[in-house]
């Protein structure tokens, strides 16, 4: 495959952070254009994100204070589930490890060996995140791990339409060229049936090798154009609705999102510098757009800063995210409720992955060239399927362990689950162990805290370590417990953090 040019149909953050990786990676050997238009709108609420951002951030040339003051972006510690397991409860999941490992056995196992023998502590006492998240107080991780400072990880809280256009005004100087229209049809070849150009409203022609979908929902070009084909996935996650309403800042940024359940779905609040972000997830089915809204407004503390927002959305994923000469990216490629704040890191996956799997380049049109082009489809294809898979039973398994009592909860408890979860399931609750058939977006540690956080504590912990005996874990833990607390409250807070990096964009 002879790849001279690429075009990426639409902006926002998805295509944004496409220019921003395809620049940083091929330099000006490739051309790169983007196409999209101030006519259509961008749905732009994804504003919370996971710790692997910081190395798309990096690769991408992204400097961290200038993307924080450009984006109003805040810390992102943890996720807290509140309402989830048990109704009155709340739990984290925060990011890094718990505690420190000792006896050549998980932090987690000698605390459930002494949650079971009828220690009171919460496993979350154990996550420096954490810690640091409630004091709200802020450091970022320290290379010696030896120190406890170097437990924890952390993310961003940022306005996404605003990364976009802090990426646009980074990758232009690169060379990426954006063109202003509406895209009203493809060109194809009428032989290999590939995608040559897009058609403008106004008859202009954009021509490329090969195309990025960054169109949304619509799929404009795997899905109209190519007809690609959706795997459903609303059987297992059935919430098909959310209503987004930003609204005033009330006092200092909590360094977390919160997530917490409703009877038809769940809320989410995330803090950035100049604002606060708030919706409501719910199932169509069993509440009204208007009831909805209604109890979104009667739920949010500070004033609204616009009319609420309402977004209609299928769990699932394209059959193909990559299809022939096109590769859908972002809400094109597939849609994953944003409960762990996965939406921006699939398209960072994606990207990432189609640079790794490399279709061509100057080197001609040979059969050679086409086969290598087509088993890099279909590797990258197999991957991305994957990926979504194991994200969609980590989501899955906050809706199926839940002690919530209305109708949508009791179904979602009720509800068959995907063999690969349910083995899973299986080996954590009878040793406290976690098994994967592979590598994981979310490790071992997120996995153990949505699963105590709702209620499956393991009937033992690991028969081994019943075998050492008593090796004094019950002093260790309170040792660790009282340097993680006193470490967190000596640490300066958030907002002294981003004033001393000159992350601050608003005057308090």
């Amino acid at each position: 495959m002879t790849l001279r040019k690429i075009v990426i149909a639409g902006g926002g953050s998805a295509g944004w952070m496409a220019a921003a990786a395809l620049s940083a990676t091929l330099g000006e050997s490739i051309a790169i254009e983007l196409v999209e238009s101030d006519e259509i709108g961008i749905i732009g609420v994804g504003e919370a994100t996971i710790p692997p951002v910081k190395l798309f951030n990096r690769h991408c040339g992204v400097d961290e204070a200038a993307f924080l003051k450009a984006t109003h972006g805040t810390v992102k510690l943890a996720i807290e589930f509140v309402g989830w397991g048990d109704p009155a409860g709340r739990y984290p999941h925060a990011f890094g490890n718990f505690g420190a490992d000792f006896d050549r056995f998980p932090l987690f196992q000698h605390w459930l060996a002494r949650h079971l023998a009828g220690d009171p502590e919460p496993l979350s006492d154990y996550s420096f995140a954490w810690a640091l998240a409630r004091a709200g107080n802020f450091t970022p991780p320290e290379p010696d791990p030896r120190r406890i400072q170097a437990t924890h990880d952390y993310a961003y809280h940022f306005d996404a339409m605003l990364y976009g256009r802090h990426l646009r005004r980074l990758v232009e100087p690169r060379g990426v060229v954006r063109t202003e229209g509406r895209i009203s049809g493809v060109e194809r070849d009428p032989d290999s049936r590939d995608l040559t150009a897009l058609i403008l409203a106004d008859g202009r022609r954009v021509a490329g090798d090969f195309f990025i979908d960054c169109t949304g929902f619509r799929g404009l070009l795997i899905e109209e154009a190519l007809d690609t084909g959706y795997e459903d996935w609303s059987d297992l996650l059935p919430c098909d609705r959310a209503v987004a309403l930003p609204t005033e800042r009330l006092g200092s940024p909590e360094p977390w999102t919160r997530a917490t359940a409703h009877a038809a779905g769940w809320r989410w609040h995330i803090p950035l510098q100049h604002r606060t972000g708030n919706g409501l997830v719910y199932c169509s089915a069993l509440q009204s757009d208007e009831a909805a809204i209604e109890e979104l407004l009667a739920s949010v503390a500070g004033a609204p800063l616009a009319d609420p927002r309402l977004l209609r959305f299928t769990t699932g994923r394209r059959r193909r995210a990559w299809n022939a000469n096109v590769l859908a990216l972002g809400l094109a490629a597939g849609f994953l409720e944003p409960l762990e704040s996965t939406s921006l890191h699939l398209v960072q996956t994606g990207i990432m992955r189609f640079l790794a799997l490399f279709p061509g380049g100057n080197g001609g049109d040979g059969d050679d060239d086409r086969d290598a082009a087509a088993l890099a489809r279909a590797e990258y294809n197999r991957i991305t399927a994957e990926e979504y898979e194991r994200i969609r039973d980590f989501l899955v398994l906050h809706y199926h362990l839940n002690g919530r009592p209305e109708p949508f909860w009791r179904d979602r408890a009720a509800m068959a689950i995907p063999e690969r979860l349910r083995w899973k399931l299986a080996h954590f609750a009878a040793a406290g162990r976690v098994v994967s058939e592979g590598p994981e977006l979310f490790t071992n540690n997120a996995w153990i805290a949505v699963m105590v956080g709702q209620g499956l504590v393991p009937r033992r912990p690991d028969p081994v370590l019943t075998l050492h005996g008593d090796v004094g874990a019950r002093g260790i833990l309170a040792g660790l417990r009282r340097v993680i607390a006193e470490t967190a409250a000596a640490t300066p807070g958030q907002s002294q953090w981003l004033d001393r990096i000159g992350a601050t964009s608003i005057t308090v």
